[in-house]
């Protein structure tokens, strides 16, 4: 009779060690979870979170741009629109920038065969000929396989695709687009979006004093 009355305490080992193993099971899987959660989890990307080749081929953080209005564009030195465009850039930027805005031009061959100079020859033409003094970058893609990952962002988060040169993108200081114009928008429509934005940035730059 004894040894029928520890029967009970024989058997409820086991299951307080089986008990053991699934909470163990259980926590092990819920921190996998959380370690995932934080280090696998997609980076939300905006503008300024890039970085690019400038003109002379240096890695450059689009970060140093944040806080600002940019004007992002897809530029070409043979194009019927060239010299109008680099002219009317460089006076919107020479009005309203560098401090609270600014202009990013970034050469592309794909309409037309339009720029098809090296990345040395198009700034010697744009500085001789139209006087730039905002960033120019190294000659990129738009679309297809080998698009810079920039203009990808650009594209799919205003799913407007540029179909010829001088597309504008309007990026606020935080990163996001806008607004988007086509090459033969009046630059006074764009002048108009631009000083308002900049106003905004010296207001809130104002009230934080």
């Amino acid at each position: 009779m004894e040894a029928l009355s520890t029967y009970p305490l024989k058997c409820s080992v086991p299951k307080a060690r089986v008990f053991g193993v699934f909470l163990s099971m259980v926590l092990c899987t819920a921190l996998l979870c959380l370690l995932q959660l934080k280090f696998f989890k997609p980076e939300v990307k905006d503008f300024y979170s890039f970085e690019v080749k400038n003109i002379q081929g240096e890695i450059i953080s689009l970060g140093k741009f944040r806080g600002k209005a940019t004007l992002v564009v897809n530029v070409a030195s043979q194009c019927q629109q060239t010299e109008a465009q680099y002219l009317a850039l460089q006076e919107l930027y020479r009005e309203l920038g560098p401090f609270h805005f600014t202009v990013l031009a970034f050469p592309c061959n794909q309409f037309g065969d339009s720029e098809p100079g090296s990345n040395l020859q198009i700034d010697s033409f744009i500085r001789k000929n139209y006087k730039i003094t905002f960033p120019i970058f190294s000659k990129i893609k738009i679309f297809g396989s080998e698009a810079e990952p920039v203009y990808k962002f650009l594209t799919d988060s205003t799913k407007e695709m540029p179909q010829w040169n001088f597309w504008k993108y309007l990026v606020n200081p935080q990163g996001k687009v806008v607004k988007v114009w086509r090459p033969e928008d009046p630059i006074e429509n764009i002048r108009g979006e631009v000083a308002n934005l900049v106003r905004k940035i010296i207001l809130k730059k104002k009230s934080d004093l």
